[in-house]
């Protein structure tokens, strides 16, 4: 028990310093809404939508949780500045236990699927595959067999990358030369590892943006072929995005949502960004759970995602 409570508390300082950037700016922001104020009012109130929009919220998001916050502020009659960051931190809590974002350990499979596919997708230069590195490590540690799918044939660097994670993580890999077909690397992979009774599988995907209508067939591609060998895969369809990137991760989310039938989403990068606030927005905005954040660059900072910690770590 006291090892599960030091674990539990490592990870919340981890999670706390990879907030640093983002909890400092808001603090800062909180401060001037609220100076010369002892209660909540409209000016504090205006004060505090500004905040929240310039740490990426996003508008719709913020207008939401001034809404809740006001709703607060005449039931109880009197909240006093005092009081905003409790309220402030219970109201985004709730908000995020209705867009999905539940919290589950997201490293528990569902039972009969043998193996489960998770299908990861992002543009490039979010971190996607260093993420599939990092749950790869993730997986593993919770002691299930893992296989990689480098179906990003389009890279020689991403089909690189991830082979040296294959041999970091100590997990078997399924390639083929550069500009292969994604399709075929799938079905390859999802066969190696129902062959093997593997646990997980995931797949590595192109990042291309440009022409959402090829992305779309792509996919879709992939998906059917998949499904020859494992015919609900893909159980997961991952989407990673960069957190850093503010509101351009809303617009990469848009887009992938139209093109596929994202069900989970890995925010990544909040360790080097301002824009924590993103993680909010998106999850109140799709209602897709968030699954994980990454936080650094070590292994073990792709962490599962747990709303009540990330919002205590960002206004705590």
């Amino acid at each position: 028990m006291a090892l599960f409570g030091l674990f539990n508390k490592k990870k919340k300082e981890s999670l706390d310093k990879g907030l640093e950037k983002t909890k400092e700016s808001v603090f800062k922001k909180l401060s001037r809404a609220i100076v010369g104020k002892s209660k909540v009012d409209d000016e504090v109130l205006d004060n505090l939508e500004e905040v929240l929009i310039s740490s990426d919220v996003g508008v719709d998001t913020t207008l939401r949780i001034i809404e809740r916050i006001e709703e607060r502020v005449q039931r109880d009659k009197y909240v006093g500045t005092d009081e905003l960051n409790r309220v402030l931190k219970e109201e985004i809590v709730n908000l995020l236990k209705e867009n999905n974002s539940t919290d589950y350990d997201a490293l528990s499979l569902p039972e009969g699927h043998g193996p489960y596919v998770i299908m990861v997708v992002g543009v490039n230069g979010v971190g996607k595959t260093t993420t599939i590195g990092k749950l790869a490590h993730k997986f593993k540690e919770a002691g299930k067999s893992v296989v990689l799918g480098a179906a990003d044939t389009f890279r020689a660097a991403a089909v690189d990358q991830l082979v040296i994670w294959a041999e970091r993580v100590g997990v078997p890999i399924v390639k083929q030369g550069m500009g292969a077909d994604p399709a075929s690397v799938a079905f390859d992979t999802l066969s190696k590892a129902k062959a093997e009774n593997a646990d997980v599988v995931l797949i590595d995907t192109a990042g291309r943006l440009h022409n959402k209508i090829n992305l779309m067939n792509e996919l879709t591609k992939i998906k059917k072929v998949m499904q020859k060998v494992i015919p609900d895969a893909p159980h997961e369809i991952l989407l990673v995005l960069d957190g850093s990137t503010g509101q351009n991760a809303y617009e990469q989310a848009k887009q992938f949502t139209l093109a596929t039938e994202v069900n989970a989403l890995a925010i990544t990068k909040l360790d080097g960004t301002a824009k924590g606030g993103v993680v909010i927005g998106i999850s109140d905005q799709f209602k897709i759970p968030v699954k994980y954040i990454g936080i650094g660059e070590k292994m073990d900072d792709l962490q599962v995602f747990n709303r009540e910690e990330f919002v205590d770590s960002l206004f705590n």
